[in-house]
């Protein structure tokens, strides 16, 4: 009998550096031997791809929260089905940018969006489905945005203004706080290597508890 997969995540906001230290667990994974899979959402498949390309495009300014929220659900329900699932299945790792705990900060939070609503999506499309390592990257809202707008032409989310992105930071802290045997925060705000020393130390440590 196959041993399940395990399924890890980056979560973090706008600057928060999830990009480059995507990479970098990936590399830290696959050093140590793991057969992996790597992923994001919203996306990782097909069509979850061509939904990110609706919620991200700058041009949907008529959006409702509502319509928002089911497409996230709805290209992560897609993402269960065709590609993570199958994968710790076959006895895969998973690395996500970014899973369920990104709606409840963005949507929730960011959007204000009842979380026992969320709640009841989330049980619906997962069924008590949760990442065992969950690696948030946290900075502070003016520090990451000033990064963010350093980069290329802004998505729908990041032309929010600052206030929607410090209760997106909240929301983060709120699901921190309510899982921290999952969680492990890390303070993306120091110097590119002292965050990855610190992000080698809790993956070794899960490779570790994990063999």
């Amino acid at each position: 009998m196959v041993k399940p997969g395990k399924f890890i995540t980056l979560e973090g906001s706008e600057g928060s550096g999830k990009t480059t230290n995507m990479a970098y667990i990936e590399q830290l994974l696959e050093e140590a031997g793991v057969e992996l899979i790597v992923t994001r959402e919203p996306g990782g498949t097909p069509l979850g791809e061509t939904i990110r390309e609706i919620l991200l495009d700058s041009r949907q300014t008529s959006m409702s929260e509502d319509t928002e929220l089911m497409l996230m659900f709805a290209a992560r329900a897609q993402h269960m089905h065709e590609k993570i699932r199958p994968a710790l299945d076959a006895g895969k790792w998973v690395l996500c940018d970014r899973f369920v705990d990104a709606t409840y900060a963005y949507q929730g939070g960011g959007r204000g969006i009842s979380l026992e609503r969320i709640g009841k999506l989330d049980n619906w499309v997962l069924n008590g489905f949760k990442p065992e390592l969950t690696l948030y990257l946290d900075i502070g809202v003016a520090q990451g945005l000033k990064r963010a707008e350093a980069r290329a032409e802004l998505d729908r989310f990041e032309k929010e203004k600052i206030d929607f992105f410090e209760r997106v930071r909240s929301g983060y802290l709120n699901r921190v706080e309510a899982e921290p045997e999952r969680f492990r925060v890390v303070d993306a705000s120091e110097p590119l290597e002292q965050v990855q020393r610190s992000i080698k130390s809790h993956i070794e440590q899960f490779i570790r508890s994990n063999r």
